[in-house]
């Protein structure tokens, strides 16, 4: 029993450092495009300033009764 948690701890912990590795930097271009192109305004996920989102509904939790 000792000895499959500890198996089972290095593995999550093997699984979290191979999850960090990687390159931090932004994404790589695409083949054929260059560096100097500049981004287009009207692509994207930016949000319209004259159409600002709604608020998000609360839905009431179970739990809410603790909290209120």
């Amino acid at each position: 029993m000792v000895r499959s948690s500890k198996l089972l701890l290095v593995a999550v912990l093997m699984g979290f450092a191979l999850a960090a590795c990687g390159r931090v930097g932004p994404l790589d271009l695409p083949p054929g495009a260059t560096a100097d192109q500049a981004p287009n305004p009207k692509r994207g996920f930016a949000p319209d300033p004259n159409h600002p989102a709604p608020p998000p509904q609360s839905k009431p939790l179970p739990i809410d009764w603790l909290l209120n």
